[in-house]
């Protein structure tokens, strides 16, 4: 009976499902505003503080080490307290974060204000795709945990859109001294929803199961996908709890597991060293430096957020048809390509700016269809749960460590060895990324995450994914 269920077809509560969903990514929308907030600000904050390029890097970085630290815990209170109220510990944290950046006095409160958003990030960013994947039907998982990836870069557009709004109404030298502090200010707003919304969702049921509130569980995933499939997931996540105990030291003795913690660090340093966050915190400063001007680098701006918006969405509806690796091999390439051509761009005698705007757009609808939303869904997916929070923590600690490089020293390579060179090394990173890709990783598409557990634990044995 329990194997007919398995493979029947069933009818998830989509509704439900959704609406949850929905919420949670909301998350997501905090992480990208706050990551691309920078973007605008940066210029203005060069005047106002008198920074230099070392200095605009810590201020843009500053929140990938509050990232650092914010995933680290994430781990440890969404194993121990649960994704729901770890979540709704990043929703105070944001607010807090927003007003701090928006009325600090100096660049040490700014960098202070720009750590703590980063722990919220650092939350958030693991905790919305882990919760979601454990709430989802295993058929449409990966569109689902792609949806935090549509609501990461839709803050993304809208805070690009939010920047462009000021610098176009306000003079240069308001900009300057206000302007930028409502720009981190906005971000009060969404904070405010996200918060008080989790108060709608449930807990997620793995996580129940985890600590044996098992009528909990089955109430949920009921609602989720009806009585015969939650009594097959119920016994499916009985299962899987017995095989792996809850203890990630002592999981990660087995080779199996082991493997699949490396493969999901080296994918998370993997996805920063595609070169999207050096052009997501620096936009303005690239087109600028193509001859736009300053209204007109905003604009740009606000289009690229636009665009990752749409490939996004394009990303959800196939990546479960298409499957997870085939995506992230092929766009691998291709950015490297795009990288390549506007590393030469950028050697021209005479700037071709339309060509600067082509090629970071393509670029950014490649990874927005690959690494962007894939990385995080391979990540949600490969972990037992017993130690899913945990092990997620050490890949997404190594995803913010390579953001942190990434923003710190982009502007510091831009200055001393040019846009050519700095656009090279990230197209190398590229290709040597898709060729691991294809290589060492599995296809985890269309499998429950019980299976997937099985998978890893069958490799000890010998056998192959």
């Amino acid at each position: 009976m329990q194997a007919e269920v398995a493979q029947a077809e069933y009818r998830p509560n989509l509704g439900y499902v959704v609406t949850v969903v929905v919420i949670a990514s909301l998350g997501g929308l905090l992480f990208g505003y706050d990551t691309g907030v920078i973007a605008g600000a940066n210029e203005f904050l060069k005047s106002e503080f008198h920074m230099s390029a070392a200095t605009t890097g810590l201020v843009s970085s500053s929140i990938d080490l509050g990232a650092m630290l914010g995933v680290l815990i994430a781990g440890f209170l969404g194993d121990s307290f649960g994704r729901k109220k770890a979540l709704s510990v990043a929703g105070i944290i944001f607010i807090a974060s927003s007003l701090i950046s928006a009325f600090a006095p100096s660049v040490g409160v700014l960098v202070l204000g720009r750590f703590i958003g980063g722990v919220g990030i650092g939350l958030a960013s693991l905790l919305s795709p882990l919760y979601i994947a454990e709430i989802a039907p295993p058929r449409i998982r990966g569109r689902l945990v792609g949806s935090n990836q549509l609501a990461i870069v839709s803050g993304i557009f809208i805070v690009y859109f939010v920047n462009a709004a000021i610098v176009s109404s306000h003079t240069t030298a308001w900009n300057q001294t206000t302007g930028w502090r409502w720009m981190f200010a906005m971000g009060v707003i969404p904070a405010v929803i996200f918060f008080a919304l989790l108060f709608l969702v449930p807990e997620s049921p793995r996580y129940l199961m985890k600590r044996g509130r098992e009528e909990q569980a089955i109430s949920i995933l009921e609602r989720v996908s009806g009585p015969e499939r939650a009594r097959w997931d119920v016994e499916e996540i009985r299962k899987s709890l017995e095989v792996v105990p809850d203890s990630l030291f002592q999981e990660l003795s087995r080779p199996g597991i082991r493997k699949a913690l490396g493969i999901g660090v080296v994918l998370a340093i993997f996805q920063q060293f595609t070169g999207t966050n050096a052009v997501g915190y620096y936009a303005p400063m690239i087109f600028k430096a193509a001859g736009a001007g300053t209204n007109a680098s905003f604009y740009d701006t606000v289009w690229i957020g636009a665009i990752k918006v749409i490939f996004v969405i394009v990303l959800m509806l196939i990546v479960d048809r298409v499957g997870r690796k085939r995506l992230l091999v092929w766009n691998g390439m291709l950015m490297a390509l795009f990288l390549a051509i506007l590393g030469v761009a950028f050697s021209l005698p005479h700037m071709i700016t339309w060509l600067v705007l082509a090629l970071v757009f393509a670029h950014t609808i490649a990874y927005e269809l690959s690494w962007g939303g894939g990385v995080w869904i391979v990540l949600s997916e490969i972990y037992p749960t017993a130690i899913r929070g945990r092990a997620m923590a050490i890949a997404s600690f190594a995803l913010w460590f390579a953001t942190y490089l990434v923003a710190q020293f982009f502007p510091i390579l831009l200055q001393a060895i040019g846009g050519t060179w700095t656009f090279w090394i990230f197209a190398l990173f590229c290709i040597a990324m898709a060729v691991f890709m294809q290589r060492v990783v599995p296809e985890t598409s269309k499998k429950t995450m019980e299976k997937i557990q099985s998978d890893w634990l069958q490799s000890e044995r010998g056998s192959s994914l």
